[in-house]
């Protein structure tokens, strides 16, 4: 059921907003629960200090859920966050994240998903995110 990546960039492609795409997210793979995106490094998302953004983490990890439950789905359903909960274990400095979304439980209604973001060349997670989505359709 899962999505190829084809598929996968056009629903991030037709779904989500102007800003979200502008993040320049690249779907790296897809699998039957999960879905792995790559965010760029980009001195524009980066704040004073050098580091990532957290906000354009949790975006990342938004998108990638999403992604994650359509792979999960066999395709695009209309669904909303409900809650993400993210903790910044490390900061991530000129270098791509790699955001991997991982869908623990999958109901009609709801769905969870445990995400890790590891910059690229790292082995330790820079942040991670638990997040809840009421599925719509």
């Amino acid at each position: 059921m899962t999505l190829t990546l084809a598929e996968a960039d056009k629903v991030l492609a037709d779904n989500f907003a102007p800003w979200v795409l502008d993040l320049g997210l690249i779907v790296e793979e897809t699998g039957e629960r999960h879905a792995v995106l790559r965010l760029p490094w980009s001195s524009g998302l980066a704040r004073e200090g050098g580091g990532m953004s957290g906000q354009a983490l949790m975006a990342a990890a938004d998108t990638a859920t999403v992604l994650a439950v359509s792979c999960a789905r066999g395709g695009f359903v209309p669904m909303t966050t409900v809650q993400q909960s993210t903790s910044f274990l490390r900061a991530v400095t000129g270098a791509d994240v790699l955001v991997d979304a991982r869908i623990s439980k999958l109901g009609r209604r709801m769905a969870f998903a445990e995400v890790s973001m590891v910059a690229e060349g790292g082995t330790e997670p820079a942040a991670r995110a638990s997040t809840v989505y009421a599925l719509l359709g």
